[in-house]
């Protein structure tokens, strides 16, 4: 029992864990107030929302009861409103908005989109059930793939305005990268 217990809860904390790692990662430097705390803000009701919410996962429906005592209704609104929303998606968008707010730091927004993409396959994993293992095997060609645009996008972003040498062969190794990475993921 306890076993389970433990395999059951790995998931969940290390999709909290990751939430919350993105969300650091987003706000540091934080900006000051204004958008940027509003858009930290959101991220982290967000996050807090979706860890409730996988916390949550195991805990039935409640039934509609005609009598039911206000605590009772309060309890199943707040499950109704914790499970209806697609949180770390909201989360993902406010702490790319978070990210775009910052001057240009492409090695940073590099290392926010694998947090980013770790923690959407973590609480899919957490949701499912799913052993990570064969999940992560099935997935691969796409996370290499996306992990491979992920760099080259990082690199060239260094070399915005460069139309010969070093940079030019990034732009094309890009434009083979993202052939390859479509033939990789297309049925067949």
């Amino acid at each position: 029992m306890t076993g389970h217990l433990i395999s059951v809860a790995r998931p969940r904390i290390a999709a909290m864990a990751l939430g919350v790692a993105a969300a650091a990662w987003a706000a540091a430097p934080l900006l000051g107030s204004g958008w940027p705390g509003l858009a930290l803000a959101v991220a982290g009701c967000c996050v807090a929302a979706g860890s409730l919410r996988l916390a949550l996962q195991d805990v039935p429906e409640l039934e509609e009861a005609y009598f039911a005592s206000a605590p009772e209704r309060a309890v199943r609104a707040a499950l109704v409103i914790v499970r209806l929303l697609s949180w770390e998606e909201i989360g993902c968008v406010a702490l790319l908005w978070l990210e775009v707010m910052h001057p240009a730091r492409p090695w940073h927004t590099a290392v926010l989109g694998a947090l980013l993409v770790a923690w959407l396959l973590t609480v899919h994993i957490a949701e499912s059930g799913t052993r990570a293992a064969g999940l992560l095997r099935r997935q691969a060609k796409i996370v290499a793939a996306g992990a491979c645009l992920l760099a080259l996008g990082a690199a060239g972003a260094f070399l915005p305005g460069a139309t010969s040498g070093a940079g030019a062969a990034l732009h094309v190794l890009a434009a083979i990268a993202v052939i390859a990475a479509a033939v990789l993921v297309l049925p067949g």
